[in-house]
């Protein structure tokens, strides 16, 4: 440790809340610097954690101030007093360095004015629609989402008298209208998206969705978009270029990548999280120090992985649909040329990702036979992480979902949901070959 003697004359101050590099490190001469380089450092100066190469984990409660008034500088901007947050480091409900070094990394990938992280993508989710929705409105969604976000909406929330309309993932503009239309009749504070969805992985127009939004409402009474990005962002998927207004995310998947964490994720304009970190602040879902130095481990090798990840699951699904005992593959490789979700994919996606639907032939005694017969993809739930994953939809994470509706879904029996990992990919296909001779 260094000692006040070792100190230089002009002290660094030790309660400064964002712990960046100077602005300038974000290119060099002319050149922007990519995500990927950024990941390496930016958001962090060694110099205020005694030289250390990466971030140390702050495991802390609260924050000295250097003055009183700083410290009531700084709770001004957690109560709202003045905008945009805290100016320094307060109490680890609110913020923390680790989890600011995150937030400012993770606002590269998409782009963003502001991100905010949490204890688990629903606790994401859930902070979201709290921050905006209140008795009598109406939350316009896609169909499907993820179980625990239609159970969100259509049970908690619903006990407060919000309401729900929705339409499904691959509507057109006219249809996307329809519903609008009637939901405007009352106030409508969010529309949620979820693209591709969980688990048949049909895309959403997002733009569509916003120039619907824009003509059918006021700009004073506009919803937000928000779109859950887990399947496919960082890499293959930027929402807030399309139309919408806040990305969220379970860093569980990609993100993190390793299966060995749980968070979300919140990105947007600076006046569309403000709220959101409000209730943040208040109900206290924001993510340990502990889970986002390791998630700061992950953004270092998020491309790569994605990349191998996506290799690796097109190869996989062109050997998957010549074989007799699989009915379709719903993966967006290969998606019909001239579709609209072939024109959906060219206008917003940038790969295929790697988690596709597997539709076998026959129903769950032939989808249970193919997933206990695996031998390297590991059956349980979750995607994204560097192992593949196989899991099924209907018998599991979407187990409560009604059976007509999961009829109207497309989340059949037959389904097994794939997420390829970073293994080689001739070996994967091996052993999916010998799971097939067990149907």
């Amino acid at each position: 440790m260094t000692t006040d003697a070792d100190r230089p004359d002009d002290p660094i101050d030790r309660n400064t809340s964002r712990r960046r590099p100077k602005a300038e490190m974000l290119q060099i001469g002319e050149r922007k610097l990519r995500p990927a380089t950024l990941m390496m450092g930016h958001g962090y100066d060694a110099a205020l954690s005694e030289g250390a190469l990466k971030p140390p984990i702050f495991l802390t409660s609260t924050f000295m101030f250097e003055s009183a008034a700083a410290g009531k500088r700084h709770f001004e901007g957690i109560t709202g007093k003045r905008p945009g947050g805290a100016e320094g480091l307060v109490y680890s409900r609110f913020n923390g360095p680790d989890q600011e070094i995150l937030e400012d990394r993770l606002g590269i990938w998409e782009e963003a004015e502001d991100a905010l992280v949490f204890s688990s993508g629903m606790s994401a989710i859930t902070t979201v629609m709290l921050a905006h929705v209140r008795p009598g409105d109406t939350i316009v969604h896609s169909s499907p989402l993820y179980a625990a976000t239609e159970g969100l909406i259509s049970r908690l929330l619903a006990n407060f008298g919000i309401k729900w309309l929705d339409f499904p993932a691959g509507a057109t503009r006219d249809e996307i209208d329809a519903v609008l239309h009637r939901a405007s009749h009352g106030r409508v504070p969010l529309i949620f998206l979820e693209s591709p969805a969980n688990p048949t992985n049909a895309l959403v127009d997002i733009e569509a969705v916003r120039a619907s939004r824009d003509a059918i409402f006021a700009e004073e009474d506009r919803p937000l978009i928000a779109i859950d990005n887990t399947f496919l962002g960082p890499l293959w998927q930027c929402p807030l270029h399309h139309g919408a207004d806040l990305v969220v995310y379970s860093l569980t998947k990609y993100v993190g990548g390793h299966s060995d964490l749980v968070a979300g994720g919140a990105m947007g304009s600076k006046s569309a999280i403000a709220p959101i970190r409000a209730i943040r602040n208040t109900i206290g879902t924001i993510v340990d120090p502990h889970t986002a130095w390791m998630l700061l481990r992950s953004l270092e090798t998020l491309e790569l992985r994605m990349s191998r990840a996506g290799e690796n699951a097109a190869k996989v699904c062109t050997w998957l649909r010549d074989q007799p005992k699989v009915d379709r593959v719903g993966y967006l490789g290969f998606l019909e040329e001239g579709s609209r979700q072939a024109d959906i994919y060219r206008r917003h996606c940038t790969g295929a990702g790697s988690t596709f639907s597997l539709y076998l032939k026959g129903g769950e005694k032939e989808a249970f036979a193919f997933l206990d017969a695996l031998k390297l993809a590991k059956l349980a739930v979750s995607l994204g992480g560097t192992e593949t994953l196989a899991s099924h939809p209907a018998a599991m994470t979407h187990l409560s979902v009604p059976p007509e509706r999961k009829a109207a879904l497309d989340i059949g029996d037959n389904l097994v949901r794939i997420s390829i990992g970073v293994e080689d990919a001739d070996d994967l296909i091996a052993d999916f070959e010998q799971a097939l001779r067990a149907v």
